[in-house]
């Protein structure tokens, strides 16, 4: 694609209650394996101390899982990777909840709660948890989030000639706002993208910026179809195009970006 440099994939990770992990999601999301039967329950990140993991919201949980999974799969050093986080939400519960305590009894509201209520918590919890001094970004883009995220390390990935890890999560929505963006489960994926081919790259990405009217790509395997609506699923079909490079063909999408303009996207299968 004209103007834009291949990228690559590393140390792809993801995680829903019924795919608890890429090795599950791989298969599951090209029709070759099953779900998880019964559901997993929610991650719990080994990153952070055992009284930090019981605090954690879902949102920090199920980011910090896949964040970690990527990393570790790229044999990347998490400290010296830059990193965009991406939410359409954050996390609603605790929004929700601070707004009706400081409407209703406004001493009582917990400060743990509130620190972690801020849409960077998530990305607050892996820097801190991993000493990383880089440059972080937390995104929200209601219903293109994880596509605008994309784009977003992309460029940052090509401009500055260096590896970005891209996570992208959303959980339930919980109170008023469950009625404007409906959004269910826990939901999230990750992997770095790299200027250079490595030995563990697992595909090649080219990548443009497409006017003109958008529409979302429809999902392919029954697996992604049978998971619960949720604020970050135009994540999925980026994860399904993954898993199906598998086959050895490779696949092309266009993730909307807003209704009048499209991330193009060409995954290569590497030899």
């Amino acid at each position: 694609m004209s103007g834009t440099p291949t990228l690559y994939i590393e140390g792809p990770a993801f995680w829903a209650p019924t795919l608890p992990g890429w090795d599950t999601a791989r298969l599951a999301l090209r029709d070759a394996g099953p779900v998880a039967e019964p559901p997993a329950k929610r991650p719990s990140p080994q990153m952070l101390a055992a009284a930090e993991r019981r605090r954690a919201p879902d949102t920090v949980a199920v980011a910090l899982e896949t964040a970690s999974a990527s990393v570790a799969a790229a044999g990347r050093n998490a400290a010296e990777l830059p990193c965009v986080f991406a939410s359409a939400h954050g996390d609603l519960a605790i929004n929700d909840y601070m707004c009706a305590t400081l409407a209703t009894a406004p001493a009582q509201l917990s400060p743990i709660k509130f620190h972690n209520s801020v849409h960077n918590a998530a990305v607050g919890y892996w820097t801190i948890g991993t000493g990383c001094q880089r440059a972080s970004n937390s995104l929200a883009a209601y219903e293109y989030s994880f596509a605008s995220g994309l784009m977003e390390a992309a460029a940052q990935c090509a401009c500055d000639s260096e590896a970005v890890l891209l996570v992208g999560f959303d959980v339930e929505a919980v109170g008023p706002l469950k009625q404007v963006h409906r959004s269910e489960g826990l939901l999230s994926g990750a992997f770095v993208l790299s200027p250079t081919r490595t030995e563990r790259a697992v595909a090649a990405l080219d990548w443009a910026l497409q006017p003109g009217p958008s529409r979302s790509e429809p999902l392919r395997s029954e697996a992604a179809r049978r998971l619960p609506p949720n604020a970050i699923a135009d994540a999925l079909p980026v994860f399904e195009a993954l898993a199906r490079l598998e086959t050895g063909e490779p696949q092309s999408l266009a993730l909307p970006l807003s209704a009048q303009l499209s991330l193009v996207l060409r995954l290569a299968p590497l030899e």
